[in-house]
């Protein structure tokens, strides 16, 4: 019951009133990156699969410019991450327009992050689980360690959480991941601003 019903209105519920209240963060964060993103906007859309792995676009605040070498080719991540956006990034404020998804259904608060769609023919049969259920703006993958944890741990967390989904879950979830949004921990990973990208495990 929870699952199929109590989630999304909870999700709904919370999502929509969260929104209201961090609005002025939201301006404030919006404007901050306006400015330091050197023209290129503040917000990002990309699109990545949802469950049953429809696809559907996420809306992040935008913490690198759009700036390219002289071939016209995108600088590395680590080079185009400004001073604010890396701030922006570590205390999770990227995440805020996301209840955006939340709200119109495309997302839950709790889940597996939505990745890459370019991942999707790369998948196992077993990782394919994570898109049983509806990609969150946190999960337990985040909470045990996000960027920085392997990607065969990262989706072993993920299909844990799909097999055991509960209301309990989700509030231990949503609570480790305040403590670790104070904390700022497990943001980048060993080797990368942000995470490695994924090449396939099959």
């Amino acid at each position: 019951m929870y699952k199929h019903f109590f989630k999304r209105l909870i999700d709904f519920t919370l999502s929509l009133i969260g929104f209201i209240v961090i609005s002025p963060i939201f301006i404030i964060v919006w404007v901050w990156l306006t400015i330091a993103n050197k023209g290129a906007g503040a917000l990002f859309f990309q699109e990545r699969p949802g469950k049953d792995e429809k696809i559907f676009k996420v809306i992040k605040f935008k913490t690198m410019t759009d700036e390219r070498d002289a071939s016209g080719k995108l600088l590395p991540d680590a080079k185009r991450l400004t001073k604010v956006g890396r701030f922006v990034r570590s205390t999770s404020l990227d995440e805020i327009p996301q209840l955006i998804n939340v709200i119109k259904g495309d997302m839950s608060l709790i889940g597996p992050r939505p990745l890459l769609v370019q991942y999707l023919p790369l998948y196992n049969e077993n990782q394919k689980r994570r898109h049983e259920v509806k990609p969150g703006i946190t999960g337990w993958a985040q909470v045990n360690g996000r960027n920085a944890i392997s990607w065969d741990k990262k989706f072993e967390y993920d299909i844990w959480y799909v097999d055991n989904i509960s209301f309990s879950l989700d509030i231990k979830v949503l609570f480790r991941t305040i403590q670790k949004v104070f904390k700022r921990e497990g943001i980048n990973s060993d080797t990368s601003s942000t995470m490695e990208p994924f090449k396939g495990n099959r």
